[in-house]
């Protein structure tokens, strides 16, 4: 049946399995070598009705735990120190495999952090259920696992979660301030979608309250844009462009100040430092702590040691130990400590 024609009826298509996983390892690469990108789960069985990914991955599947474990293994046999584990709905994995397996992303974390050479594990595309208390202790207790989640919510008003066919506010709010508090030191990203078909002036400025009130560390925004084949696509009451650029130049702009000040709460704190490179228009190292993710989030600037320091030159893919020491609005100036 034509994706666009369960459109029209208001519900969204959810297609077959896909061809087999293609194993992480057997991947061009386009990452440096010290972190990879680890996809652990295919497909989506939620209904999101901005989103046409449903009707072309198909149904949500966890890749085996053997061919993860292994993947793993894999690309830190050529480097990589840091994993970043991705799916539709990463929390979801292992779910669909709990009748014949028995284990989730909990135990997964545990035995990704077992692999040699692994040393941190980093949690992307989170879907804000799934979230159970064994999954929430391994993220505050493996040493391995950074204290960072990503959780895309894209509104959090009823009305627009309503329309977004996404869990409720209650809900998601229940969750987050849960994830702080048993999880010290938490970042938590976000992105939001602005503009939503229905999305109103009184909607809008209830999720910016709520984003000036919760502080979110990493927070990202977007300008609503029709998915072909979505129900969402088909609303009558479209925004206007102009209002969706100014709504989401809004939330973008009120988090910078939010951001800021995080940056600043941070200066003084000595952190391990992953290199990522050498950046010649700053003549200096740029690397991250635990809670930046690659290309998404600010970075950390880094000095090559004085001459006679006594210190290691910096290299990337090292992990350094380094104390901020300043910031330049949301990235953070470090100087090496060893």
């Amino acid at each position: 049946e034509p994706v666009d024609a369960t459109a029209r009826r208001g519900r969204v298509r959810v297609g077959g399995a896909s061809p087999p996983f293609r194993p992480e390892a057997l991947r061009k690469r386009l990452t440096p070598e010290h972190y990879a990108y680890l996809r652990v789960a295919e497909g989506c069985d939620h209904k999101c009705t901005f989103c046409a990914i449903p009707s072309f991955r198909g149904k949500f599947r966890s890749k085996p735990w053997q061919s993860v474990v292994e993947e793993a293994k894999a690309l830190a046999d050529t480097g990589a120190k840091e994993l970043c584990l991705i799916a539709e709905d990463t929390n979801q994995w292992g779910m669909d495999l709990k009748k014949s397996d028995g284990r989730g992303l909990a135990e997964l974390l545990e035995a990704l952090a077992d692999v040699d050479g692994v040393e941190m594990i980093r949690i992307l595309y989170a879907y804000p259920s799934y979230f159970s208390e064994e999954l929430i202790d391994a993220i505050a207790d493996i040493p391995q696992v950074a204290k960072y989640i990503d959780i895309p919510l894209q509104h959090i008003t009823n009305l627009s979660l309503l329309r977004m066919n996404r869990p409720p506010r209650q809900h998601t709010e229940e969750l987050l301030y849960k994830l702080r508090d048993r999880i010290p030191g938490l970042a938590l990203r976000t992105t939001f979608i602005s503009g939503f078909p229905g999305e109103t002036d009184a909607e809008h400025e209830e999720l910016m309250e709520f984003c000036r009130e919760f502080k979110f560390e990493r927070l990202g925004a977007f300008a609503y844009s029709e998915e072909d084949g979505t129900p969402a696509g088909e609303y009558p009451d479209q925004v206007e462009q102009a209002v969706r650029d100014l709504r989401r130049d809004m939330l973008i702009s009120q988090q910078q100040t939010i951001s800021e000040d995080f940056a600043e709460s941070r200066v003084g704190s000595t952190v391990d430092v992953i290199i990522d490179g050498f950046n010649p228009e700053f003549d200096a190292w740029t690397g991250r702590t635990s809670l930046e993710a690659p290309d998404i989030d600010p970075i950390v600037f880094i000095q090559e040691p004085a001459a006679g320091s006594g210190m290691a030159a910096l290299a990337m893919g090292q992990i350094r130990k380094c104390k901020i020491v300043g910031t330049s609005l949301f990235d953070l100036e470090a100087h090496l400590v060893m």
